[in-house]
């Protein structure tokens, strides 16, 4: 995919939408401001907002706020996803359609509630007096058209806040407003709805269930994966920034972590892992599937093999990303698992429910990126099954929360509920996520085995308990988080955050030598002890990530731990320039393949990419090695 623009669209989009949310903020808190007389209730709340968080974050929490649902609401216009274009003009028009319908008596009773609707009616009339109409009444259709799909995408679309409606960017309709540079950027092309790139797949009427949209390879990476490059691109400044004060010996700050690790990972890199991981297991089980056809980096084993995970069905298998970012690994194995479904025999119309209810699991300390991670599986989603919105499903994406119990307030809740359930190892896991925007996947809960706990304690009731009622929440929040945790993984992939000990934060540093000795000189390196951690035995491990571990004495006890624990099934040496994101020799970096289990005299293949010059020139290098 061509990102130059895409760079250029995400940076000037940050920037732009900042700058327009704050000054919107110096508005509307002028002392005499027009927001204050009509909306008391929205300034309270976010006066109470920016006592609690500096000034600088609440604006900066709300301007992305807004280009997330922007990008949404156009990928989900130009492949038919919304009944109508939102952000996008209908063909040959210029002003959204959403708009232009309104303009002619038409406004979607299921998304417009009546109220709203009589006040946009009574706009576009010059019934009510206004500055702008026009403007005023497109935003309070998409303020309508957001609260409607948080029935389907709750995290993404949250119900508006007064106070963040109040900041909306003002300029939408102009040809420099930032929903024509996302109009212009965001193209068929590039979010995969090019008129070749999609076509309708069904023998039945138009509304069946059974109709679904079929995607081709270069649709599925110049799809959904678009959202992954503008999250990237989005905070790429911002981690420039956090890199600039690192060598000034400011280390990186919990909030500041994502924004320094974030990095999208290659396609073709992602399918070297996910095809030699998950296709791995599906062929061990099935040595007959046809699946194999479409895996263009599976490297076959030299030898049969008998010692591997037996799955009867594709519902058993559980793949987890633990730093799964904007989803990239987990779209394309949604991919390779909707081929396992159909070739099993499945109904269609039921294949994109069962996996994301069965299959896919992600967890993510960075809120955005674990929103779009949950998007992008709803699109893919979607892009398979027509009326996919109607159903309740939300994906297995768990984004880490900090999660602090106040001395008595743990004794008072288990005094009530009955202490006999919680025992140590429990109260301790309980208490193991008071930094988790820190320390992340990382942690290892004292119990991993909490689905029965987490069921008795559904079901308890303690609605006439007011002061217990949120501490129940957070002992839930704990229990779910846990089992996310939890060593019950078939397959674990992962492109894991970059960080030396140079650059994390003093608490953060001495956590990981207590809890990491033999690979706390990078997170990655901890990431590579944690994923085998959360997979069962002889589950699969794939991995990309700095070859340093491979060579520097400060990793030998790694080393030592893997050669005994563990098994290199497969191994892509990338070296230097397979980023093409990143210049030059600053990343180098391996692709692997472990099995959590050690086989003696395996021999795993290796193939050597670090003499290319380009992710183009390592990909067909691959290519080559395998056939």
């Amino acid at each position: 995919m061509e990102t130059a623009k895409l760079k250029k669209f995400a940076q000037f989009a940050r920037r732009s939408l900042i700058e327009q949310v704050s000054a919107k903020l110096n508005l509307v808190l002028a002392e005499e401001s027009a927001a204050r007389r009509e909306q008391p209730k929205a300034i309270a709340e976010l006066e109470k907002q920016l006592q609690e968080h500096e000034r600088e974050q609440v604006v900066e929490r709300i301007a992305y706020t807004w280009f997330n649902r922007f990008c949404a609401l156009r990928f989900m216009d130009l492949n038919r996803y919304t009944r109508i274009g939102v952000v996008s003009p209908a063909e040959g028009q210029f002003q959204p359609e959403i708009l232009a319908e309104a303009k002619m008596g038409h406004i979607d009773e299921e998304m417009v509630p009546e109220k709203i609707r009589q006040q946009i009616f009574a706009l576009l009339a010059g019934t009510v007096p206004s500055r702008d109409p026009q403007a005023e009444a497109y935003r309070l259709l998409v303020v309508a058209a957001c609260n409607d799909y948080h029935r389907v995408m709750p995290y993404l679309f949250e119900r508006i806040a007064d106070f963040t409606e109040l900041l909306m960017p003002e300029d939408l309709l102009s040809g420099n407003s930032i929903l024509a540079y996302t109009r212009e950027t965001m193209t068929p092309d590039v979010c995969g709805a090019g008129s070749n790139q999609l076509s309708v797949i069904s023998n039945q009427q138009e509304n069946s269930d059974n109709c679904w949209l079929k995607a081709d390879s270069a649709a599925a990476e110049g799809g959904v994966e678009v959202i992954g490059w503008l999250y990237q691109f989005y905070i790429s400044e911002k981690k420039d920034k956090v890199f600039g004060d690192l060598k000034k010996n400011k280390k990186i700050t919990p909030e500041n972590i994502p924004a320094a690790t974030q990095l999208f990972t290659p396609h073709w890199i992602v399918r070297y892992l996910v095809e030699n991981s998950i296709g791995r297991l599906w062929m061990l089980n099935r040595p007959n599937s046809k699946l194999i056809e479409q895996m263009e980096y599976y490297i076959k084993p030299d030898q049969p093999e008998s010692d591997f995970l037996h799955i009867t069905k594709p519902e058993e298998i559980k793949i987890c990303d633990p730093a799964c970012g904007s989803g990239h690994m987990l779209t394309y194995a949604f991919d390779l698992f909707y081929t396992i479904y159909e070739e099993e025999g499945y109904e269609p119309s039921e294949i994109p429910e069962k996996i994301l209810t069965h299959n896919l699991y992600g967890i993510e300390i960075d809120e955005r990126a674990g929103e779009l991670a949950a998007f992008a599986l709803t699109m893919k989603a979607r892009a398979r099954q027509r009326r996919f919105f109607r159903k309740p499903i939300q994906p297995n994406i768990c984004v880490l929360q900090n999660i602090q119990f106040d001395d008595s307030e743990l004794k008072n809740y288990m005094d009530f509920i009955g202490r006999d359930l919680f025992t140590a190892p429990l109260q301790i896991t309980l208490q193991q996520f008071e930094e988790a925007d820190n320390f992340g996947s990382l942690i290892r809960p004292a119990v991993t085995d909490v689905a029965a706990m987490l069921k008795i304690l559904e079901e308890k009731s303690v609605s006439g308990q007011l002061f217990l009622g949120q501490t129940h929440q957070k002992v839930l929040q704990a229990l779910q988080q846990a089992d996310y945790l939890s060593p019950k993984y078939h397959v674990v992939i992962a492109n894991p955050p970059y960080m030396g000990g140079k650059g994390m934060n003093p608490r953060l540093g001495a956590w990981v030598k207590e809890n990491y000795p033999d690979s706390k000189s990078d997170l990655f390196a901890m990431f590579i002890e944690r994923n085998l951690d959360l997979a069962q035995k002889h589950g699969a491990v794939g991995m990309i990530t700095m070859q340093s571990w491979m060579f520097l004495s400060s990793f030998e006890k790694l080393r030592e731990k893997l050669l005994d624990n563990a098994t290199i099934l497969s191994m892509a040496h990338i070296g230097a320039r397979g980023f093409d994101s990143i210049g030059g020799e600053v990343v180098s970096t391996t692709a692997f393949v472990l099995e959590n289990g050690y086989i003696p005299d395996y021999k795993g293949a290796f193939v050597r990419l670090v003499d290319g010059k380009s992710e183009a020139e390592k990909e067909r290098m691959l290519k080559e090695a395998i056939q």
